[in-house]
């Protein structure tokens, strides 16, 4: 009965880690896409130039090769971030900028109405 619920107990901890790390690769990637659009309009105006120049040298694969080195760099940013926040038992349930990620909205703020004329008649009516 012991070996089965310290088995038990070691699978859910197993089981919590691939989730946490889960949960971060998908937060990652988002933030990657959201937020870090200029740093990928940088990426690929380096990947043009790169292309550009490695034409010269390998005229049928510089495109190949550059695109698939800027994704697995992108995975590879993913990846390794999340890895190392899940080794470090950070959680994202524990993360107070991640609010979008728990489903919890502030009921204060969703019940009160706001217009789009309000800006311009509430100074008005005050």
């Amino acid at each position: 009965m012991q070996s089965l619920s310290s088995q038990s107990l070691t699978n859910n901890i197993y089981l919590d880690r691939v989730k946490s790390f889960l949960l971060w690769s998908f937060t990652l990637t988002v933030c990657l896409l959201v937020v870090g659009f200029p740093l990928g309009v940088l990426m690929v105006t380096f990947g043009i130039l790169a292309t550009i120049i490695l034409q010269a040298v390998l005229p049928a694969s510089a495109v190949l090769l550059v695109s698939g080195s800027i994704l697995a760099l992108n995975c590879l940013i993913v990846f390794v971030g999340a890895t190392v926040l899940t080794s470090q038992g950070i959680h994202p349930e524990e993360v107070s900028w991640l609010t979008w990620l728990h489903g919890n909205s502030d009921s204060q703020k969703s019940n009160i109405p706001v217009y789009a004329s309000c800006p311009l008649t509430c100074a008005l009516a005050a």
